[in-house]
């Protein structure tokens, strides 16, 4: 005998799972629960979106968290190493804490959403079958590949409905939500401390939140793994000081000579 059916939103609070949500209640569908993995690591409006969202939904947004903090994740929980493993050669094997994210390695999604995400789940799979509605656009079709999109009891409305990624934007804009103009700073709106985000991305992080900036330059000076392959923070804090002052100068930053002298200002700075 078949269970019955148990439909969850899977709410990221980004323009995509929003515009989902919005979408179905507009459209009278069910929606059983709407579930939020918090990291405690997204930027202060994104909290302040959510907040705004459950009041004038009248809904609640059931929010789920890992029992520890990304801090003592990064820093200080044991970790088992082998000796073979490439980062246990660089670093050691007795180092404490993940470090930060890689693309090989991305731990904090592992730990901080999916983990919480299906211990939550896990009591209510007993008695429901659930139909997980998840915020993947009508352009983004490269991710419906992915082995877990594919599973049987993933719904994708927005590929439905043939939304794309700015059809999504631009519904949640026309719904009163803004974020309060983190989209017009970052494409997409994730954890502010991401290594994995791109060289403008974190950018705008340093120019337009310095006190986030300052939090990501202490936690790259306390961990065992550099931030990117390329930059730790303090590199990264260089060349955009550096930028500035070129585009002052009506100078390029780009090209031979921006990127030789770049090289001389970061040699300074990995000798201190």
């Amino acid at each position: 005998m078949s269970k019955p059916l148990y439909h969850v939103v899977s709410l990221s609070g980004g323009k995509d799972s929003t515009a989902i949500l919005l979408g179905m209640i507009e459209r009278g569908m069910q929606i059983d629960c709407i579930l939020f993995c918090d990291t405690g690591l997204e930027f202060p409006a994104m909290y302040d979106h959510l907040n705004r969202l459950e009041r004038n939904i009248g809904r609640k947004i059931t929010r789920v968290r890992c029992e520890q903090s990304f801090e003592y994740l990064m820093f200080d929980t044991p970790v088992k190493r082998k000796a073979d493993m490439p980062f246990a050669r660089k670093y050691g094997l007795n180092q404490t804490g993940y470090g930060w994210a890689g693309p090989r390695m991305r731990w904090c999604t592992s730990k901080l959403k999916d983990g919480p995400r299906e211990r939550f789940l896990r009591s209510i799979r007993e008695k429901y079958d659930v139909i997980d509605y998840i915020g993947i656009a009508a352009d983004e079709g490269y991710r419906l590949e992915r082995k877990h999109n594919k599973n049987s009891s993933h719904v994708h409305p927005l590929v439905e409905w043939g939304w794309t990624e700015a059809d999504c934007l631009k519904y949640c804009y026309d719904q009163g939500y803004d974020w309060s103009g983190l989209y017009e700073l970052f494409k997409r709106v994730s954890c502010w401390c991401c290594p994995l985000q791109s060289l403008s991305e974190l950018r705008q992080l340093y120019k337009h939140f310095p006190e986030l900036w300052s939090k990501l330059k202490d936690w790259d000076k306390r961990t065992w793994r550099k931030f990117r392959a390329d930059y730790s923070v303090e590199e990264l804090e260089t060349r955009f000081i550096f930028e500035e002052q070129r585009l002052a100068d009506g100078l390029p930053i780009k090209g031979k000579t921006f990127f030789s002298e770049l090289k001389e200002r970061l040699g300074t700075v990995e000798s201190n």
